[in-house]
């Protein structure tokens, strides 16, 4: 008798920075579902997203996910000078979506969530779902909601509301679909929640013991030194400007409130698998599309790419998955793709780009990319060997956003001693070995991958200017 394959619980979140995790350091936090899953399971704590063409950072980043491929080839448009930009929301109908590969293998597919990307492609991924969410963000309280419609169309004379809030009842639909499924054949649930995005709406039980008074800045809050593009986007505009200190810990208190409260529902979704005695049976993974400066570098958003935004929560227990393994090898979420269908005996599909984290896993390798890009707009690109990161600024003509269009420099930083990016190494002759490496590194990725800017080689040359 065929033995049933694992099934998989893929938990997600809307701007949860890879190291806002109590187990990672940030002892104001109480997180003991994560703790739990890292304790039992596997955590990569150099984790990233591979980029983003769009100020909306989740939008391609999910779509990277879903295809476990990279920003350049996950959506159908990647190109915002083109007049069609919004259609980057469409996932690249020519990848295979993680989901589709499962089904394929007989796995029943259910969402329940925020979903950011098309409905063709979200129809295509799973057969099924509940309390579906198509836009970006919304008031928790007041979330349009959709059921699964088989025809993808989803109109919107058939959304509805709840007056509650929407990490409950996301986790209140997993518990519901747990509990009730009857199905021979393995699940793969996904349960994408909106938290800990603004607004940040946690209820008064889960702030933090003593308030935003509490709460330390970080130590790199301080006015951003320049424009490095975007500056006066949505996001940026949460606080006032210049950044006050109290106004920051007031952000990274809901913030921290925003991560106990899905923490806690997280705890009751993993309560039902044990229920129904499938826990031991399931590859759980929490992850999400992107980090969140919340005050680090006098930011407030994701669209820039130091290491708090650019940086992920990448956590999988279950079966194949070892207990306490930590890994600081250098991964992106797409990753999560070939992994899994590595632990399941599914066939890799032939548009998956992304690197299986099996090695990393079985403990045959320590590394797995010997760098880490990423990209935002066509204002950044920066590239990191693991300890030596280097983000590159353009300044750029007016767009179709009307935002500010950044500055001609470069940062370099050494991520062991100067873990919060605050001492720019750039221009100081003892790291020039280290800026040209780096700066070789990114132009061949960008040769190979991005027809946007080339202009590396301009970098290197300025390099004849060091102190």
């Amino acid at each position: 008798m065929k033995t049933k394959k694992p099934n998989i619980l893929l938990m997600m979140a809307d701007d949860h920075r890879g190291q806002s995790i109590g187990a990672l350091g940030e002892n104001l936090l109480s997180t003991p579902t994560m703790n739990r899953l890292i304790r039992e399971g596997a955590c990569f704590t150099r984790n990233a997203h591979t980029g983003s063409y769009h100020p909306a950072v989740c939008i391609p980043t999910r779509a990277a996910l879903h295809t476990g491929t990279c920003v350049y080839e996950a959506s159908r448009q990647k190109d915002f000078r083109d007049a069609d930009f919004p259609d980057s929301h469409t996932i690249n109908p020519e990848r295979v979506t993680l989901g589709e590969a499962l089904r394929g293998e007989g796995y029943h597919s259910y969402f329940i969530g925020k979903w950011h990307n098309d409905n063709a492609s979200l129809n295509r991924s799973y057969c099924d779902g509940r309390y579906i969410f198509l836009g970006g963000m919304s008031d928790h309280y007041q979330v349009l909601l959709n059921d699964y419609d088989p025809t993808g169309e989803y109109p919107d004379e058939k959304r509805y509301v709840i007056p509650r809030h929407d990490t409950e009842l996301y986790s209140e639909a997993a518990i519901e679909f747990l509990d009730g499924y009857k199905d021979e054949s393995p699940f793969f649930l996904t349960v994408a929640f909106t938290s800990p995005h603004d607004p940040r709406q946690a209820p008064e039980d889960f702030s933090v013991p003593g308030g935003k008074d509490g709460i330390p800045l970080p130590p790199n809050f301080q006015q951003h030194p320049f424009d490095q593009g975007h500056r006066d986007i949505r996001d940026e505009q949460l606080a006032a400007f210049p950044r006050e200190e109290d106004e920051v810990r007031r952000h990274i208190g809901d913030y921290y409130a925003m991560i106990q409260h899905q923490d806690t529902h997280m705890g009751l979704i993993l309560e039902a698998l044990e229920r129904r005695g499938e826990l031991e049976n399931t590859i759980i993974i929490y992850t999400g599309d992107h980090g969140l400066a919340v005050g680090q570098h006098g930011l407030m958003g994701k669209q820039n790419l130091y290491e708090p935004s650019v940086r992920v929560p990448l956590i999988l227990r279950g079966p194949g998955i070892p207990q306490g393994l930590r890994s600081e090898a250098l991964t992106y979420t797409p990753d999560l793709f070939p992994t899994l269908c590595a632990l399941t005996e599914t066939v890799v599909p032939e548009t998956v780009t992304a690197r299986s984290l099996m090695p990393l896993i079985e403990g045959e390798t320590r590394s797995l990319h010997e760098h880490q890009f990423c990209l935002y707009f066509n204002l950044q690109r920066s590239v990191s060997d693991g300890r030596f990161k280097l983000i590159r600024y353009y300044e750029q003509e007016p767009d179709w956003t009307g935002l500010s269009t950044g500055t001609d420099t470069v940062q370099l930083f050494d991520l062991h001693e100067d873990p919060s990016e605050t001492r720019n190494l750039y221009g100081k002759q003892a790291y020039l070995p280290q800026a040209r490496r780096l700066a070789e590194a990114l132009r061949e990725h960008m040769c190979r991958h991005d027809d946007m800017l080339k202009d590396v080689p301009i970098l290197i040359d300025a390099l004849a200017h060091t102190s």
